[in-house]
């Protein structure tokens, strides 16, 4: 199965100044005005003396009623600056420019916590802190099968009816994760701690290439060469590869001597899910911001 899950709906509008320049802008508003309304004509002759002379109006461009109020409220004027902000996103920064109309979308495999899971978490972010290393656990967890790309929003049915069809007749299949491994995004702004898959890595490249058939019919960058399949477990804001990787050893034992022996990652691979976010929200791992 494949499920398709949407967070917000986007209605644009469009300037209603290029519909008047493609149907002839350029008539006057006198045309409009005599056509519709014969009250509103003028009195050439002046036998309406109650009646007041229509206003001309300036030669060019014609007047337009202004926006409502409700509506400008919609879209503040420092939407932009907010969402640019880092510190309302952790200290991530923004890894594409915002625009309106553009939808930052992955592919992945969620990742559904077992209950023993919780616990680990606590015992890596108290290694690592212990490490001068302070980590944020994700707030969910999947397996990436793409890279974050920009859909607009007239493509994403499309978009999404090209996955369909492509994973229609992928197999059911398990894969298992278990070896901790150090991650830094492209722009070196975020470093992760994620847990690689060691069993499906075959299974998830054909997954990968269904994809990427999709992605390059809509001229999207495809993924990685040769992907390291992983599910990222935590963060930190900057490159802190190496400070990391100081612990990365003492980190491994706890997940080679969990208690009831080597904790493993299960993730069925079932379904892929297809997720949209519109560019001014930020969705965490799998959004705009890196």
């Amino acid at each position: 199965m494949y499920t398709t899950t949407y967070r917000m709906m986007l209605v644009s509008y469009s300037s209603s100044s290029d519909e008047e320049s493609e149907n002839g802008g350029e008539a006057s508003n006198d045309h409009d005005i005599k056509s519709f309304s014969p009250m509103c004509q003028e009195d050439p002759e002046g036998l309406n003396p109650g009646k007041k002379p229509k206003m001309k109006q300036p030669a060019g461009k014609p007047s337009r009623l202004p926006l409502p109020g409700c509506l400008l409220a919609m879209f503040p004027e420092d939407m932009d600056s907010k969402t640019e902000d880092s510190s309302l996103h952790g200290g991530r920064v923004r890894s594409f420019k915002h625009e309106r109309g553009n939808w930052a979308t992955y592919v992945y495999l969620p990742y559904h916590p077992e209950e023993e899971f919780g616990d680990l978490m606590e015992e890596l972010l108290s290694a690592a802190a212990a490490c001068d290393v302070v980590l944020t656990r994700q707030e969910e967890f999947h397996l990436s099968l793409s890279q974050t790309v920009v859909l607009r929003h007239h493509w994403i049915q499309p978009f999404t009816q090209s996955l369909k069809a492509g994973l229609l007749h992928c197999k059911r299949f398990g894969c298992l994760a278990g070896r901790l491994k150090i991650y830094c995004n492209a722009e070196r702004t975020r470093t992760f701690l994620g847990m690689e898959v060691v069993t499906g890595h075959a299974q998830l490249l054909d997954l990968v290439r269904v994809v990427d058939r999709t992605m390059t019919e809509f001229h999207l960058d495809t993924f990685y060469e040769d992907p390291s399949f992983h599910v990222s477990l935590a963060w930190c804001v900057g490159d802190l590869t190496v400070q990391l990787g100081l612990c990365l050893q003492e980190l491994q034992r706890l997940i080679d001597n969990h208690e009831d022996g080597p904790f493993l990652l299960r993730l069925d691979c079932v379904e892929s899910l297809h997720e949209t976010a519109p560019l001014m929200k930020s969705e965490g791992f799998g959004g705009n911001h890196r």
